[in-house]
């Protein structure tokens, strides 16, 4: 869970909100931004991920459980967990905590995270890779595709380079944007020594973020190995790669200086690749990276025995990253089509290994699908959010620009690959696997605009609360249950920070739904007993995030002690083997919101067969959310309906309650 202030981003939009032609000489073409305070100023005195205490996971975990078990099942995973509290989990701690002081540059759960996916075997496609999609540029003359696509990579080198060189602004979460994000923080925190500047920070109510996962935005590609994969990378390059039809080509960006070519020289390379008649591919390579990680693997390494397939693959992993120049277009009535486009697709024109893959239809709709490996959306969304600013405000490629390349015609090299039968027979087989998939993928969108932000805050009720109370109450008006919820939620505030899980199902909310939905009349609440239900919702929310956000979850302290054990050859204790830990941990809600006014909408897919995958965004004047589900394992639309049906309930509560005396 990220959220950006709407002052905050309000505050960055202002510092370039030119339109006219931008000068493309000197060292302002080439860096975004130059930081008064150096890049990494805060980096040495970030706070370490702390390790919570034994005691408090147990309880934390307990409480998550109990709206999940029955009596009788909760009494058993009680006693396994108090169990666990007085043998095998104080000698585990230990063991954790030995091993986190031996690690002091990072934190104790950034190795078995990125171990852990590594390891997974599930294709990338709807298991890992999330889709974040863009706002149209509000000029329409703007959204041209090769306009759009020439002025998004700019931005992105500028923003590549300002990264590369240090200078780019250290990220930092602002409490109160108009009281900290000022020439006089920045005055002072850059004056500070590093080893005390993020305390300093906090002075100002301003939250230095952990930027070690940026490194992995460019040059990198996640390499499919047998058992396990690797992250590859390389600040070296001076290309991209362009896929267009399942055909691939290597386009320079940079020249042999290591500079940003200039817009129209790049306008007229990408218009080569938009231009070029080539035949689709016969055999488009990009579908077996959908695949499982084992079976693109193999067949990795016997196409790399394949004439100068091992060249051919060197071009596609070392490039800055991959751009997908589509031909859909969007429906702004009906996002669905675009969405499946921009998160899976067919496959055929897409290279899902690359660190993230810049999409661009034909209308000019723009969106990031990324690998999810290497980092968090933290990096990912500061990169969409800035070249979205820069793009929409102050564009260095302007209307009628004329392509112009007097360079070599090397700049632009489609990328060949010799491929025998094995090799398309493979191809095939990823096709059918990946069709598979999608067909049994059903996607469904729902906008509510009689809740919106607004309405959340002149009632003095958390909007992230709100939405989370809405997916409760919607699969308990659909299967009169409640089950195992995952929303995630950034430690980035701490060195090398990864994520951790709060969970939204609560004995609150349970209680809540089941007295919406209660048939007997005679003992229905009133809506201010409701409303006062509410409210404590609102308050266990808001006290699980802050937890989870200041690393005093449960969710990976329990991993991480399951890492330990493993790691030293230990048993499993039988807190791991107790049913209800591997039901918590079968997230049939799996939800994630990442809100800016960049984000058009993003999604995700189910992280169970049996589950939805809900990417929800709050804006000021609706809820929006993208459920993604498997048939015939779960009925999406039947589950949009009911979540539609528990926003109005909800929404009949605020109305007649108002805030509570105590908020007002």
């Amino acid at each position: 869970m990220l959220r950006v202030p709407k002052t905050q981003w309000l505050a960055c939009l202002a510092r370039s909100q030119s339109t006219s032609a931008r000068p493309t000489t000197g060292e302002e073409y080439q860096y975004l931004q130059r930081s008064k305070i150096p890049m990494l100023h805060f980096q040495p005195s970030l706070p370490r991920l702390p390790i919570p205490e034994l005691e408090k996971t147990c309880a934390r975990y307990l409480a998550a459980q109990q709206p999940l078990l029955s009596p009788d099942a909760f009494e058993r995973t009680k006693e396994l967990v108090n169990q666990f509290s007085r043998q095998d989990g104080p000698k585990l701690q230990t063991l954790l905590k030995e091993f986190d002081a031996a690690n002091k540059h990072t934190s104790y759960i950034s190795e078995p995270w990125f171990d852990m996916y590594l390891r997974d075997r599930a294709p990338l496609p709807l298991n890992y890779n999330p889709l974040l999609m863009m706002n149209p540029d509000p000029r329409p003359q703007f959204n041209d595709q090769l306009l759009r696509t020439t002025n998004l990579v700019i931005s992105s080198l500028r923003f590549m380079k300002s990264l590369r060189a240090k200078i780019l602004e250290p990220e930092v979460f602002h409490m109160n944007p108009a009281k900290s994000d000022t020439p006089m923080f920045r005055t002072v925190t850059s004056m500070m020594p590093s080893f005390i500047s993020t305390y300093v920070a906090y002075a100002f109510k301003a939250f230095p973020l952990d930027m070690s996962q940026y490194q992995g935005l460019f040059g990198g590609t996640r390499i499919p190995e047998l058992g396990k994969d690797r992250i590859y990378r390389t600040d070296s390059s001076r290309h991209v790669v362009v896929m267009r039809n399942g055909n691939m080509y290597a386009v320079d960006v940079l020249d042999a200086q290591g500079n940003i070519e200039q817009p129209a020289t790049l306008l007229a390379r990408f218009e080569r690749v938009l231009k070029d008649a080539k035949a689709p591919a016969a055999d488009p390579l990009g579908l077996l990276t959908t695949e499982n990680r084992d079976t693109w693997a193999t067949a990795r390494t016997h196409l790399t025995q394949l004439g100068t397939n091992a060249r051919s693959l060197e071009l596609v992993d070392s490039a800055l990253f991959c751009i997908c120049l589509d031909d859909s277009t969007i429906e702004p009535e009906n996002l669905i089509p675009a969405i499946r486009e921009f998160l899976f697709g067919d496959g055929t024109n897409r290279w899902f290994d690359k660190s993230f893959t810049l999409i661009v239809a034909k209308d000019g709709t723009a969106g990031i699908n990324f690998e999810h490996s290497w980092g968090d959306g933290v990096a990912v969304l500061r990169y969409f959010q800035e070249i979205f600013k820069e793009t929409t405000t102050a564009p260095f490629a302007q209307v009628g620009l004329q392509g112009v390349d007097n360079q070599s015609k090397d700049a632009v090299v489609p990328i060949e690959f010799t491929l025998d039968d094995r090799v398309k027979a493979a191809i095939r087989t990823a096709e059918n696997n990946h069709n598979a998939v999608i067909d049994s993928l059903d996607m469904n969108y729902m906008k509510y605009e009689a809740i919106n932000k607004s309405v959340c805050k002149r009632q003095r009720i958390s909007p992230d609360s709100v939405m989370q109370l809405g997916f409760q109450l919607a699969y308990y008006k659909q299967h009169g249950a409640f089950v195992g919820t995952y929303e995630s939620c950034s430690t980035a505030a701490f060195r090398h920070g990864r994520t951790e899980t709060m969970r939204p199902c609560t004995v609150a909310t349970k209680t809540f739904c089941q007295e919406v939905e209660r048939r007997d009349s005679g003992k229905k609440k009133s809506m201010a007993e409701l409303r006062d239900m509410m409210n404590q919702c609102s308050t266990v929310h808001g006290q699980l995030t802050k937890e989870a956000a200041m690393g005093q979850g449960f969710d990976r302290h329990l991993f991480g002690l399951k890492h330990t054990a493993q790691r030293n050859g230990l048993p499993l204790p039988a807190l791991y083997e107790d049913p209800a830990y591997g039901a918590i941990n079968h997230n049939i809600l799996s939800t994630s919101t990442l809100s800016s006014p960049a984000l058009l909408a993003g999604g995700f897919g189910p992280v169970v067969k049996d589950g939805y995958g809900i990417g929800y965004n709050i804006q000021d004047g609706y809820l929006g959310s993208v459920v993604t589900s498997y048939k015939p394992h779960r009925n999406g639309r039947e589950f949009v309906d009911c979540l539609r049906a528990a926003y109005e309930d909800i929404g009949k509560v605020l109305a007649a309650t108002g805030p509570s005396p105590k908020e007002k």
